[in-house]
């Protein structure tokens, strides 16, 4: 049996769990067995994801 893999977002060069902390499993439709669990991610992570990539943009365009 193989561990549950843990997913978290990439933002501003870090991995970092949801704003709130949630997840949600990940479920192989064959077997039925939980291989991972996902952030559940929510308005603040995509403004914090779109503020970092906005900064780097401005870095990286010049």
């Amino acid at each position: 049996m193989s561990s549950k893999r843990s997913l978290r977002n990439f933002v501003n060069g870090e991995s970092v769990d949801a704003a709130d902390g949630r997840t949600s499993d990940l479920i192989n439709p064959s077997t039925g067995e939980v291989f991972a669990s996902a952030p559940v991610s929510s308005a603040t992570d995509v403004d914090r994801a779109y503020v970092a990539a906005d900064a780097a943009f401005e870095i990286w365009s010049d």
